[in-house]
């Protein structure tokens, strides 16, 4: 069991207890705001169902109308430590009482402080230094430059599959869903793209799809159609997230290493959703023991607060002069006060609160894939974790209706989920999830599944 416990809960909620839905969903006060919202808000915003929120704390949140959810996708994996941890609260404030910001034109000690504490946790063989932005997309628009300007190239290697973010830049790269490049042509130029090695769905012959993407790289693309010297870096997710929580098969990061090494390419990890903990380490790659030259971070790391970072080898970071990159927002004080109790907390606890209750996690959706056909394949690493459904388990026909079918009804039933790939739902609670809690939402998530069948 876990020794870890949710901090703060409200309204006399526990782990354990029962899910507390008061009204039909959505209730009258969820209603009237979601009409308000329809006339003065975006309608571009890929919403799956209409849950409006009031509160949190650690796993559970509550929406205006009373009533509970288990939350499983904090946030989309931003929400690291759950609903308003208190220690990142206090961080929070205690930097809110000395100023709200200053630009990156000047100097403030939490910036520096995440700035050494990144260069002392990432993984890249060498010293770190980190450039400091709001969000995922912006990191990789930055590392894109970083790799341009080093490099002195313009092409790039992406993934089939993969989210890198929806700025003109990383949009060039993302390819989970063509909704999130249609209208929006030409993105930037002189991104390829090449299959994400999927063991479940192979694209090419051979037991072995990491090293037959590796083959065709090196023996198809570079020989026919990119070449190599050309290339700036190759952008890849450690674990595939939007394009369907695909975990690589063993030697693919390390085979993309190699490639990097012999071109002078620059090897780029995005680590915006695996990283900070969610894979049951610190940052993804360390599952198999590859070193990035650029990692981009996000999500996680501010628990909430809107930050994200480039994080390079120092020999790479030091080459861009003053002016070549800038940001104004960048190492606000509040989201670097965030982060660093973030850090703190993923690195003392929730990391290994991941791997542990992760193991727990998978092996309670394997016992419910035995007694469901319909669950094609059980995957993940620490709490990201994707169960893909088909319609067919020797075809393995994605079954997409029944995938949207379901995390509707987890809505109602008072689980929070999202979907990514072809139909996989995905589950992505907050590090401090605990087994009990995970019991709780396998519950919610059978009787949903039961329901979706039927429907």
């Amino acid at each position: 069991m876990s020794n870890v416990k949710n901090p703060d809960i409200r309204d006399g909620a526990t782990a354990a207890s029962a899910p507390h839905i008061r009204t039909e969903l959505p209730g009258p006060k969820a209603r009237a705001m979601l009409a308000r919202d329809a006339e003065v808000v975006s309608p571009s915003y890929p919403r799956d169902y209409p849950f409006v929120m009031s509160h949190g704390r650690g796993v559970e949140v509550w929406d205006v109308d009373g009533n509970r959810f288990l939350d499983f996708a904090a946030g989309i994996a931003v929400c690291s430590t759950g609903h308003c941890h208190s220690q990142v609260v206090k961080a929070i404030k205690d930097a809110a009482d000395e100023f709200l910001h200053i630009s990156s034109d000047y100097w403030h000690e939490r910036q520096i402080a995440l700035a050494e504490k990144l260069n002392a946790l990432a993984p890249l063989d060498e010293a770190a230094m980190s450039f400091f932005c709001q969000s995922g997309t912006e990191a990789v628009e930055g590392a894109l430059k970083l790799a341009r300007y080093v490099t002195g190239r313009s092409r790039f290697i992406g993934f089939l599959g993969g989210f890198h973010g929806r700025t003109m830049g990383s949009l060039a790269f993302t390819s989970s869903k063509y909704t999130q490049q249609q209208g929006f042509f030409p993105a930037m130029p002189g991104v390829t793209h090449v299959p994400y090695p999927n063991p479940y769905r192979p694209l090419f012959a051979g037991a072995d799809q990491g090293k037959a993407v590796l083959d065709y790289i090196e023996n198809v693309l570079f020989a026919a159609n990119v070449p190599a010297a050309e290339v700036a870096g190759i952008l890849v997710e450690p674990i595939q997230g939007e394009g369907g929580y695909i975990v690589p098969p063993d030697g693919f990061l390390a085979g993309l290493r190699r490639i990097c090494d012999r071109h002078g390419i620059l090897l780029i990890f995005d680590e915006v959703q695996c990283g900070i903990g969610r894979s049951g380490k610190m940052f993804a790659a360390q599952h198999w023991g590859v070193a990035p030259d650029i990692m981009t971070l996000a999500k996680g790391l501010g628990s909430g607060m809107p930050i994200g970072a480039i994080v390079a080898r120092k020999s790479i970071m030091r080459q861009w002069k003053r002016g070549a990159h800038g940001n104004t927002y960048g190492g606000n004080p509040l989201c670097c006060a965030a982060a660093l109790a973030t850090l703190e907390l993923v690195e003392k606890e929730y990391a290994a609160n991941a791997a542990r209750v992760g193991a727990y996690f998978m092996a309670r959706l394997g016992e419910l894939k035995q007694r469901h056909a319909v669950i094609g394949e059980v995957r993940g690493k620490g709490l990201m974790i994707g169960m893909e459904l088909v319609k067919d388990q020797a075809a393995r026909t994605p079954a997409k209706d029944l995938c949207d079918g379901l995390i509707t009804r987890a809505y109602h039933h008072g689980l929070l989920l999202l979907s990514c790939g072809m139909s996989t739902v995905r589950f992505m609670p907050p590090l401090l999830v605990s087994e009990v809690q995970v019991d709780e939402a396998i519950s919610l998530l059978e009787a949903a599944l039961l329901e979706a069948q039927v429907a």
